[in-house]
């Protein structure tokens, strides 16, 4: 780990002066992705700002029925708050099917946000990494790249988002509240998120000196009918090959709207709305899911040891949609 400066903000408005004054410092918070980084020298910071003092703390009530996640709520705290666990399950069993208790007792809604991929060629600074290092190759394109994305992939990177928590906010339509020297402004979640393409090394469209104080819940959580799934090569503390966020608001047996989320597949959380568009209206059968599924991965591209992933994800969005119906299983 290379030496860096510590510096403790105890304001909003000073940890964003700290960090416009030197474009080699980072914010830390509970650090679960960052240190990890720093160990193995793929992230060298010059200067910590710690923001653990931030008022950014507490879930609150918004004017419009909606929540408001501040960005320091670890993610244990937003799993089990009565609130969310009543008006959005969806997130809180997202959020409970990523890591392990002791991270969650420590990652943020920040962090988590804008916790890296888990690429091996990203961690292993002995390999070519665009995202690492612009310009020098990817090593996954022609390697071994059974966890990488099949949707939205450039010929500079196939890596993948890690987050369980991102994919339930995606699909719920969160809003990602910043502030920086220009004052606050919000981006819808599925504008938060990059795909690679000749800029793999950005993973968002935050900007260097900006921070994330919040994130918004509308008012419409889906909580009768929702499912997150979350296909992984053992059953705890893994990443996902593929998970699923399926939300549903039914009339009856007929579907008035659908949401749906991919994760694992992609740079970003994956939400295709003009194939959820597909299900508006139609009956909540397994024939539809399956036409759903079908688009969601029409354009799919796989590199031949994530090649599975293509079929994989077609079927973990034809069984999360039922197990948000509460229909039996599709075979």
């Amino acid at each position: 780990m290379n030496p860096f400066s510590f510096e403790r903000a105890e304001t909003i408005a000073g940890a964003v002066n700290a960090i416009a004054k030197n474009d080699r410092a980072r914010f830390i918070a509970g650090g679960t992705n960052l240190l990890d980084l720093m160990k193995e020298n793929v992230s060298r910071p010059a200067q910590l700002i710690d923001i653990t003092r931030l008022p950014l703390g507490r879930i609150e009530e918004t004017g419009d029925g909606g929540l408001r996640i501040g960005a320091l709520v670890t993610n244990a705290d937003t799993a089990y708050d009565e609130r969310v666990q009543q008006r959005y399950p969806l997130l809180s069993k997202a959020i409970l099917a990523g890591a392990s208790a002791q991270l969650r007792n420590m990652a943020t809604t920040g962090g988590n946000l804008l916790q890296r991929t888990r690429c091996y060629y990203f961690y292993d600074t002995a390999t070519p990494c665009n995202k690492r290092e612009p310009g020098s190759g990817c090593g996954a394109l022609e390697g071994f790249n059974r966890i990488h994305a099949i949707l939205g992939t450039s010929d500079k990177c196939i890596a993948t988002h890690p987050s369980d928590m991102c994919v339930a906010l995606a699909a719920l339509g969160a809003t990602v509240r910043v502030t920086g020297p220009d004052g606050e402004r919000t981006l819808p979640f599925s504008g938060f998120h990059r795909l690679p393409g000749e800029t793999p090394e950005l993973d968002t469209n935050l900007r260097p000196e900006e921070l994330i104080t919040a994130v918004d819940l509308p008012a419409k959580g889906f909580a009768t009918h929702h499912a997150y799934l979350k296909i992984r090569d053992r059953q705890s503390y893994a990443f996902a090959l593929v998970s699923v966020a399926a939300a549903l608001d039914l009339d009856g047996g007929h579907i008035r709207e659908a949401r749906l989320a991919l994760g694992g597949v992609a740079h970003k959380p994956w939400r295709d709305t003009e194939a959820e568009a597909m299900l508006s209206g139609k009956p909540a059968t397994v024939e539809n899911f399956r036409s759903v599924a079908e688009a969601l991965v029409r354009d799919a591209k796989g590199f031949g040891h994530n090649t599975f992933k293509i079929e994989l994800a077609k079927r973990a969005v034809v069984r999360a949609l039922a197990q948000a119906t509460g229909m039996e299983q599709p075979s």
